[in-house]
């Protein structure tokens, strides 16, 4: 039997025969964190850590509460600041740098690159999938011991196949379409999986629609989503890209736990409801409900096409 993407990249890595259920210990090619930095640098510290294990492998960006909104806040960005300075970390991006969201940074800085492994302080550090990465959050404790030890344990992941066709009607974004798949399957209907974006439909998307794919993979619970890169992939990554990559992709006749195939082309654009990610709703049932504030932003989507689209639907309703 093959192996699915998860599957070959730690095989590969590790020069091991893995399967889902195995425990194994790897290093990661980049670790990243955010103003939570602060936290981490002490339990670093709790744990007799002196120099972190490679200055050049962790990445740390100002993005949460910038610019500080409080005494403590502004504290702890100098704390992170002078720990910057004693390790020599190399990839610091503060408030005043060409900084941003920690995720949309390490895209376009080309940290995020097929077949490389990177963990974060962030639950949608599964962002870098989309450009063929394994990428996964983890607990603020698990960065100050790979920032020690430089390296982490891993359970392999059993695989998900996720095959998205149709034809997206008007206003049908990448949103929508996780939306959807996320309220059909659950916030725990890919728990602990290594997510496969497949289908024409992601085919056909661009790379800022495959980011919104698979940073919602952590919201139907996946330890992973990635979708496989293609041209597109490599006309990106090929102009910011940090060090050389090897592309993984998954065997013809890998065994995946489960296989959801789900077709787009009638579905209308989708509202998540309170209180839950998963209580999905097509926008008629929003019909008639007052909306006192809005933001397009966050790790999620806040890029240009984003943006453009917003600007289109309210052009001449100010």
């Amino acid at each position: 039997m093959g192996k699915t993407f998860v599957e070959k990249l730690f095989s590969e890595r590790l020069g091991e025969d893995l399967k889902p259920g195995d425990i194994v210990m790897v290093r990661p090619d980049f670790v990243m964190s955010h103003d939570n930095s602060y936290a981490i640098i002490k339990t670093f510290k709790d744990m007799c850590g002196e120099k972190v294990f490679d200055p050049e492998r962790i990445v740390i960006v100002l993005d949460h509460v910038v610019p500080p909104a409080s005494e403590k806040y502004a504290k702890n960005h100098q704390i992170i600041r002078r720990f910057v300075d004693e390790q020599g970390i190399k990839f610091f991006f503060d408030i005043n740098t060409e900084g941003g969201i920690c995720h949309q940074v390490l895209s376009e800085k080309g940290f995020a690159l097929p077949g490389k492994i990177i963990f974060g302080a962030d639950s949608h550090t599964t962002t870098y999938g989309a450009f063929g990465a394994f990428s996964a959050g983890i607990g603020r404790s698990e960065v100050a011991s790979i920032w020690a030890t430089g390296e982490i344990w891993i359970k392999i992941p059993d695989s998900m196949k996720i095959v998205i066709e149709g034809n997206p009607g008007k206003g049908i974004t990448p949103k929508d379409i996780v939306l959807y798949i996320i309220g059909t399957i659950g916030a725990d209907g890919a728990l602990y999986r290594s997510v496969e974006f497949t289908g024409s439909v992601v085919e056909n998307m661009s790379i800022s629609g495959r980011m919104v794919l698979s940073n919602m993979a952590a919201e139907m619970g996946a330890k992973n989503g990635v979708c496989l890169p293609d041209k597109k992939t490599f006309d990106f990554v090929d102009r910011v890209k940090k060090e050389d990559y090897s592309p993984v992709y998954p065997d013809d006749n890998a065994d995946y736990i489960e296989v959801k195939e789900f077709d787009i082309t009638n579905i209308e654009p989708q509202v998540a409801f309170p209180h839950t990610v998963d209580n999905v709703k097509p926008v008629s049932e929003a019909d008639g409900i007052e909306v006192h504030e809005a933001l397009i932003g966050t790790c999620t989507n806040g890029r240009l096409e984003d943006l453009k689209a917003a600007a289109e639907i309210l052009k001449g309703r100010k």
